[in-house]
């Protein structure tokens, strides 16, 4: 039999569906979590708090395999982890379609003057011609961390006529290598960031970057914040030198009240709501949590699994 430390909140979706290997107990606070962290061989500790989760980690010094619904994993001690053998899966992909639609919305948005058309509404005031004359259709995006979130928007824009091109390590028709990207930045109308923070890509995004954009392009960060400079970024949103800016994340998050980048009308923040779980990705979290303790009881590898050394 293997410990395992399960959240509450995955009870009536696993419990039954669980290898009769797996001795489970459920943590429905902070509390219980810290309280029963010690004794797990199998662990989920998804807590919003990262404090709390990290010190459960710490905790477990018995840990094999920790699981997580969590896509970015950086905020983890992945050197530790991997100095003490234990394997760690993510959520990589279980929210990828509404991470997506978030991403795609806010475009549509700002393409239309949406934001524009809402408050007219709030006023009770019936405008005479659209705020913004643009289109989507014919524009191009460059489409940076082409995962299943990356991939997702790709084949939404699609619908929408948009010409996506991805960024990958091996180039070709239709695709940009990793050193090819910045020297074309000024033919793209769109810049979409879904990448993961790693020592490599934390910062890639800064003041030369958005000099050589377009000065009507818009940058979608829809993965870490940690990638964008956020200082260069506001100064080119406040010298209007792109067109604006649409951010799922922040730094920090919250994001504080007296913050310049609240007050800029070229910058859409969706304050980092676009992978908050829903019933269909708690589903799926579900689903390969249950593939994965089969996985791992035959020395498998995971889905989902992250590679420690790269961070993701």
């Amino acid at each position: 039999m293997m410990r395992a430390v399960l959240p509450g909140w995955m009870r009536k979706r696993i419990e039954a569906q669980l290898p009769d290997w797996i001795d489970a107990s459920w943590w429905n606070d902070e509390a219980e979590l810290i309280e029963q962290a010690p004794e797990a061989q199998i662990g989920w500790f998804d807590l919003h708090r990262k404090p709390l989760a990290l010190e459960a980690i710490a905790l477990a010094r018995d840990l094999q395999w920790l699981s997580s619904a969590y896509a970015g994993v950086d905020w983890m001690p992945l050197a530790d982890l991997h100095a003490r053998g234990v394997v760690l899966t993510c959520g990589a992909g279980l929210a990828a379609s509404q991470v997506a639609e978030f991403a795609v919305m806010s475009m549509l948005a700002a393409t239309r003057g949406y934001r524009e058309i809402v408050r007219a509404q709030d006023r009770h005031e019936w405008l005479g011609r659209p705020p913004s004359m643009r289109e989507m259709a014919g524009s191009r995006a460059l489409i940076l961390g082409y995962g299943s979130i990356g991939k997702s928007i790709a084949r939404m824009l699609g619908g929408f006529d948009v010409e996506c091109v991805p960024v990958r390590s091996q180039p070709g028709p239709g695709v940009l290598g990793p050193n090819d990207w910045r020297g074309e930045l000024g033919s793209f109308d769109w810049v979409v960031l879904s990448l993961p923070a790693t020592p490599e890509t934390t910062g890639m995004f800064g003041e030369a970057e958005f000099a050589a954009m377009k000065d009507d392009a818009w940058l979608v960060n829809y993965g870490r914040a940690e990638v964008v400079e956020q200082e260069a970024m506001v100064s080119a949103l406040e010298a209007e030198t792109i067109g604006g800016a649409l951010l799922d994340l922040t730094l920090p998050e919250p994001l504080p009240p007296e913050h310049r980048l609240w007050s800029l009308e070229n910058a859409h923040i969706t304050m980092h709501l676009c992978g908050i779980p829903n019933a269909a990705s708690r589903a799926r979290a579900a689903q390969r949590f249950i593939d994965n303790c089969e996985r791992f009881r035959a020395g498998q590898p995971l889905e989902a699994q992250v590679d420690l050394l790269r961070g993701y």
